[in-house]
């Protein structure tokens, strides 16, 4: 059997958008994906649907895998002729280990590539409003890491260098031996009221930062009990972040945010809400599967009057049917109708003259969608009156995001849930139970945003407690909404 590749792939440090072209191509193509804890687990929807997943994720004091084992893992699958990607936070070659990979899988001929991302000891400095060198504030810059790999966990570095040589250092990891770098620093020539910034999650919608100086920010770090995974950055560069501060400033910032999701297709809402700040989960994960073709249907459809399509999939899947099908699409001659704003625009998109269902007049129907369409037959029926239904596909659970879910929730304190439709609810209830969501806390602590009227009572008959929508059900009233709100 051929050898299979391996990229060895920097994600970046936590803002999808910052994975490099390349970095994201080799996801797409992906096998196997070996992936840590500290990456944006929305890269891992852009992998192909038969892609198999593997945590490697190290926590401090708790590694799931060891090194070793996690060597072997990409020689086994690349052995087995597979595009294997090892996915790591930041960039591979800064404390990541990465050399150790590439020499394993060279012991055994595997070719791989590197692919370099973004490190976050510059790109959360940046995020924060400091660029890492200034022309008036220091032209030298140093990625130390803080932890080393004896007993003390201390790290073992040229501390006068450091001192005396250079102008900005970011240390990696450091909170755990803040105290011993702020006085060895101190001790080898940095004023004591040398700037220091803390920087968490950086790049993130949850980041978070704490200021102070070599001498003051290990109290202030016990005070607020700040923890990794963190950049600690130490430079009279830090005083500029009063100035250039911009992520901060954005209208969601802080904001961690679960959106739930009916569709297998990402959410443009989500992509929206992440720019304006907000951290994101879509959940629950969903893998379309085409469901047999029902040639009864379509070889009667220029009998009908309406067609509705029930989700903006589906009016891809229904095109292609015909296609495959031989039909020729101009024996169609229904009024085409959209049971949501995506189910119009997809039909607008590929050129129809489509319109609301609400504004569908009386005539032979047809009802077009997912296996959803069985779920709410009755209330179709109750609705429209008899009418026959053509499914295009089903959908079932991702079960492979179940545990990547978890892990994210794990790092987040979720304070919003949106429910862009009353569907959403059920399937949010339904799923949550297998993320260990606790449902009765969920309802405490995170504001109920709902896009509309149906989607409120729906809401309210599971117990939540809505407490906003928009005026329309649109994703800029959406934003409007939870900008005008506060919540």
């Amino acid at each position: 059997m051929k050898k299979g590749t391996v990229f060895l792939v920097g994600a970046g440090p936590g803002d999808n958008g910052l994975i490099t072209v390349k970095g994201m191509q080799a996801i797409e193509k992906a096998d196997v994906i070996l992936y840590d804890r500290l990456i944006n687990a929305k890269l891992l929807d852009h992998a192909p649907a038969g892609c198999e997943f593997i945590y490697c994720g190290k926590e401090p004091k708790c590694h799931t895998l060891k090194q070793e084992e996690i060597n072997q893992l990409l020689v086994e699958k690349a052995l087995e002729g597979k595009t294997v990607v090892r996915l790591k936070g930041g960039d591979p070659g800064i404390f990541g280990r990465v050399g150790e990979e590439a020499a394993a899988l060279t012991e055994y001929g595997i070719s791989f590539e590197m692919v370099p991302g973004i490190t976050s000891g510059i790109a959360a400095p940046l995020y924060a409003g400091i660029p890492v060198t200034h022309r008036e504030y220091g032209g030298s810059f140093a990625v130390v890491t803080a932890h080393g790999k004896g007993e003390s966990g201390k790290p073992s570095v040229n501390w006068e260098g450091l001192a005396k040589g250079v102008d900005t250092i970011a240390f990696y990891m450091g909170i755990a031996n803040l105290s011993w770098i702020c006085e060895n620093l101190v001790r080898y020539g940095k004023r004591p009221e040398t700037p220091v910034i803390l920087i968490q999650w950086g790049t993130m919608g949850r980041q978070k930062v704490l200021e102070g100086t070599l001498e003051t920010i290990y109290e202030k770090a016990n005070a607020e009990q700040f923890g990794n995974p963190a950049i600690t950055l130490v430079g009279e560069i830090v005083a500029i972040r009063k100035q250039l501060s911009w992520f901060e400033k954005k209208p969601l910032f802080g904001r961690q945010i679960l959106l739930a999701r009916t569709s297998a297709e990402p959410s443009k809402l989500a992509r929206e809400l992440t720019e304006q700040g907000a951290d994101v989960i879509e959940f629950p994960k969903w893998r379309a599967v085409p469901a047999p073709i029902d040639v009864t249907i379509l070889n009667k459809i220029a009998s009908y009057d309406n067609i509705l399509f029930h989700a903006p999939e589906s009016v891809h899947d229904f095109f292609q049917a015909l296609i495959g099908q031989g039909i020729d699409v101009r024996q169609v001659r229904a009024k085409f109708f959209g049971g949501s704003i995506k189910s119009v625009r997809a039909l607008r998109e590929r050129g129809f003259a489509a319109d609301a269902c609400q504004n569908m007049q009386e005539g032979k129907l047809l009802i077009v969608g997912d296996s959803e369409l069985r779920k709410r037959s009755s209330h179709y029926t109750a609705k429209y009156g008899v009418h026959d239904r053509f499914v295009t596909s089903r959908k079932q659970i991702d079960e492979r995001f179940i545990p990547v879910f978890q892990r994210m929730l794990q790092d987040m304190t979720l304070d919003t849930i949106i429910f862009p439709s009353a569907a959403s609810v059920s399937t949010f209830v339904d799923e949550a139970h297998q993320c260990g969501l606790d449902l009765e806390k969920v309802m405490q602590e995170a504001a109920i945003i709902c896009m509309g009227s149906e989607t409120w009572q729906a809401a309210e008959a599971y117990g939540f407690k809505p407490v906003g929508m928009p005026y329309v059900p649109e994703r800029g009233a959406l934003i409007e909404c939870l900008q005008q709100s506060g919540m």
